[in-house]
């Protein structure tokens, strides 16, 4: 085992789970390789990395992480609502993720959350926002970055 604690100017390759608090796996690559990441490069939420702080190789660890420490609570100003018009040519289905261009134009996903004849809401919150996470490690290795 390394004695080298995760901490800053490290680097860290880990298998992880997400689940949620029902049990429902959201996210894990405990079955294939290990992620690797330097401490502070933002590939990791800053409220998992704090938790993995002190931890070495070899250790296995988990955390529940509150909404506010993982995707936030969900913000009612990120609900939209648009003309049906503007999705003509589109198959709606409530759940359906659809690919919508910001004002940079970058790609922002979207819910499609209700429709009608005359109206589409979607919503651009996190699909993770407002929930607590479990997170489950398993620390492969640590290195100087």
């Amino acid at each position: 085992m390394s004695p080298l604690p995760i901490g800053p100017a490290t680097r860290v390759s880990l298998h992880f789970a997400l689940h949620l608090q029902s049990g429902e796996v959201v996210d894990s690559n405990f079955d294939g390789n290990p992620a690797s990441f330097t401490i502070g490069d933002g590939n990791l939420l800053p409220g998992f990395e704090r938790r993995l702080f002190g931890l070495r190789s070899g250790e296995k660890a988990e955390y529940l992480i509150p909404p506010e420490d993982a995707f936030g609570q969900p913000n009612p100003g990120n609900i939209q609502r648009f003309s049906r018009s503007q999705f003509v040519g589109t198959e709606l289905a409530e759940g359906l993720v659809i690919s919508f261009a910001d004002a940079q134009k970058a790609e922002l996903p979207g819910v499609i959350k209700a429709f009608d004849d005359t109206e589409v809401t979607v919503d651009f919150n996190h699909p993770l926002a407002g929930h607590s996470l479990l997170f489950s490690v398993h620390i492969v290795d640590v290195q100087p970055a």
